[in-house]
């Protein structure tokens, strides 16, 4: 069994907003992620999944909980020396390849920055792996001198992604790397990721709203819902399988890939409204919208606390 890279313990954030009120994006969350493994996290816009991922990689600095990388803990807040100490070893892929690629840079200058900035690299060096990482991902050499508006959603991607493989790092977060594609160029992404994973056994966390795509390119799903962790576990089990009432809605709502199935699929939403992040139900937070739930339920918190990567951990109170 590979060893443990990334663990985080009670992990949360919450956002002031004044007078005493907060938003509860990242709500205790626990997870024991091991290395050359891809764990996908879904879950409705809101549920707090980039959340999660910008705190893990220091974009946020969290309120509460530990955070370890190869069984070191991470600082609350990054200094500029941390962000440069861990981007050798942290990466992520954004979500807007329209957004996240600066304009007046070119694709040399923007791939290189994280060599530029660790150092001891000469220009010659520099511009070779900047190739390197432009074929490797379906691009070509003589892109580098141009701009990030003479390119496609999807070859911006691969930008983004080149960008951050150059560093060579121990974890790549993938904030919904796809989401912003035309749907034909996102089945090239999501198997570019899978290849790179296959071939230098990439740690990830794939974050993304198509179930499918996720389950294809990952080892283990967490479903997350209002900031919390309600099931996690191997990939195929938590998809064929889902234990809990949210996943289960959520995985119904997929759309069929055969139009006749489709057309006579009964398409039921999820009743109830979605409670407030700012003022938590008591007990568990989809209490509110179960079809299962009961006085207990609106109690009892089913905060799940993840027993190993090979555990299947859903809501206990059903």
């Amino acid at each position: 069994m590979n060893p443990v890279l990334l663990e985080t313990r009670g992990l949360r954030k919450y956002f002031d907003l004044g007078a005493g009120r907060r938003v509860h994006a990242v709500d205790g969350i626990d997870l024991v992620i091991r290395e050359g493994e891809v764990l996908g996290l879904v879950g409705e816009s809101g549920s707090g999944k980039s959340t999660l991922g910008k705190t893990i990689i220091g974009l946020h600095p969290r309120t509460s909980g530990d955070i370890l990388f190869h069984g070191q803990p991470l600082p609350a807040q990054y200094t500029p020396a941390d962000y440069r100490r861990m981007a050798s070893q942290m990466q992520m892929v954004f979500q807007d390849p329209y957004s996240s690629l600066n304009p007046r840079m070119t694709v040399e200058e923007i791939i290189s920055e994280a060599l530029a900035l660790r150092g001891g690299f000469s220009k010659e060096q520099i511009r070779d792996r900047v190739a390197f990482w432009l074929q490797r991902v379906g691009l070509k050499k003589d892109h580098m001198v141009r701009y990030p508006h003479e390119f496609s959603g999807g070859q911006r991607q691969r930008i983004g992604i080149a960008r951050a493989m150059i560093a060579e790092p121990r974890l790549v977060i993938c904030d919904e790397p796809i989401s912003a594609l035309d749907v034909s160029i996102q089945a090239q992404v999501v198997n570019l990721l899978a290849d790179l994973k296959q071939s230098l056994g990439l740690t990830m966390i794939f974050i993304a709203h198509d179930l499918s795509m996720v389950r294809f390119v990952s080892d283990r799903i967490a479903v997350m819902y209002l900031g919390a962790i309600c099931e996690i576990g191997p990939a195929d089990e938590v998809f064929f399988n889902p234990r809990h009432p949210y996943s289960q809605a959520l995985i119904a709502s997929n759309p069929k890939a055969d139009p006749d199935t489709e057309k006579v699929r009964p398409h039921q939403p999820i009743p109830g409204e979605i409670p407030s992040p700012v003022n938590l139900p008591k007990g568990c937070r989809f209490a509110a919208r179960c079809p299962l739930a009961s006085d207990r339920c609106r109690e009892e918190s089913p905060l799940l606390r993840e027993i190993s990567p090979d555990h299947h951990a859903a809501c206990h109170l059903i």
